[in-house]
């Protein structure tokens, strides 16, 4: 069976509550195994909010990990008050293990691949490709990779221009270095989905009235549907394989500088990077994404 880490700003948008939809469906139908989780922007309500919408989903006993010192990128978002009720209280900002402690045991203990699905900023992932040996492996965070992670999936990025600018990447000098030393030192392939691809397609209109993810939604302003920018990253990463999914692939080496958080991007058909371009109109990915993430009963 697959096996995801999944990181997340879980910020001030609401895309991200979508997307981790998608993934709580999955492992409730059995078909991949989530084995932890990395917030990488902090908010008063981080952890209980994002404990609670998993538990409203029905799916218990993933470890949650915070990066207690990403409180520099700003905003209040109402969504994650209304989703802390739902927790049972048992794990919060304070007590959560940090990011790089959790990814490293998370791939240490590891017996089979594992993919790493990204839709936040990417300091943390950075943070753990830079890391020592610990308690947890002897090995470097490059080596960790190498040896435990068969793939990366990254919502960052603007990829029809060249340079591209985009929030993941450019949002602060935090961001910024952490794009730059993602696409310099991971060893595996990274796939790219980035601003343009999921800009125009709007997930999350069709929901019930009273489904937690509607009221997060709506919470943002978007009751009637989001841009589906993480939502669309995951739907791809679950179903593994770029062109299946409907999407073109631009194979390269990716770069992003430190101080802009600018990405460019190099063709090379050897390329350990790519990005993908949509081969449907956006009702193809709208409908599909809609269509799993109709509540269930469970």
């Amino acid at each position: 069976m697959r096996q995801f880490i999944l990181g997340t700003d879980w910020w001030t948008d609401c895309d991200d509550a979508v997307a981790l939809r998608l993934l709580c469906r999955a492992v409730r139908h059995g078909q991949i195994r989530l084995l932890g989780i990395g917030i990488n922007a902090c908010m008063e309500h981080s952890v209980s909010s994002l404990h609670g919408f998993l538990c409203s989903e029905g799916v218990q006993g993933i470890p949650i990990a915070l990066d207690r010192e990403a409180t520099d990128f700003g905003g209040n978002p109402p969504y994650q008050k209304r989703l802390a009720a739902l927790s049972d209280g048992s794990v919060t900002n304070q007590t959560a293990e940090h990011p790089v402690a959790l990814y490293r045991r998370l791939l240490a203990t590891a017996s089979e691949p594992v993919e790493i699905i990204e839709i936040g900023y990417p300091q943390m992932l950075a943070a753990v490709l830079q890391s020592g040996a610990d308690e947890y492996s002897p090995l470097s965070g490059v080596e960790l990779f190498r040896q435990k992670v068969s793939k990366v999936w990254m919502m960052a990025g603007k990829w029809d221009e060249d340079p591209g600018l985009e929030n993941n990447f450019k949002r602060n000098t935090r961001s910024a270095q952490g794009g730059a030393a993602v696409c310099s030192l991971c060893p595996v392939p990274i796939t790219f989905l980035g601003f343009e691809v999921g800009e125009t397609v709007l997930t999350g209109g069709q929901l019930a009235a009273d489904d937690p993810l509607h009221l997060a939604l709506s919470d943002h302003g978007s009751g009637e549907g989001r841009s589906s920018w993480d939502p669309m990253l995951v739907q791809l990463a679950l179903e593994g394989d770029e062109h299946t999914a409907g999407y073109e692939v631009c194979r390269g080496t990716a770069t992003v500088c430190p101080q802009s958080g600018q990405n460019r991007f190099l063709p090379d058909g050897n390329g350990l990077h790519c990005y993908v371009i949509k081969q449907k109109p956006d009702g193809y990915y709208r409908e599909k994404i809609d269509q799993n993430i109709r509540r269930e009963c469970y």
